[in-house]
């Protein structure tokens, strides 16, 4: 039996990774290709003129960027994978049981007045 909780959150956990890399993404793709093309890297903006930036901290940035959204993804699918193997739903005591398939509130249901 699976643990739905668990299959939730991966489902979630990964929506919200590739959410925030469609996103956010392509504010971090161009700074490898600024390296390794030109050697420049430069830090652009709405109102004022492109500046020129170091390009590691440019990579870092982009590298950050990636593992959290990297990080995101991967506890998706750990929770994924939790919740398909896991049993917690089934391990209750007997006597925690509620509902209509608790025999212990059964004698006082029955309402039975002739």
């Amino acid at each position: 039996m699976s643990d739905m909780r668990f299959i939730i959150a991966g489902i979630a956990l990964i929506f919200a990774g590739f959410l925030i890399l469609g996103g956010l993404g392509h504010n971090f793709q161009a700074a490898t290709l600024e390296s390794n093309e030109f050697g420049t890297c430069y830090e652009y903006s709405d109102d004022s003129p492109p500046v020129e930036i170091n390009c590691s901290f440019k990579i870092f940035d982009q590298t950050v960027f990636f593992g959290l959204v990297l990080g995101f993804i991967a506890a998706g699918v750990i929770s994924l994978i939790k919740g398909v193997r896991g049993d917690w739903d089934n391990r209750i005591k007997p006597e925690d049981v509620v509902g209509p398939g608790n025999n212990q509130n059964d004698n006082s249901n029955n309402t039975d007045k002739d």
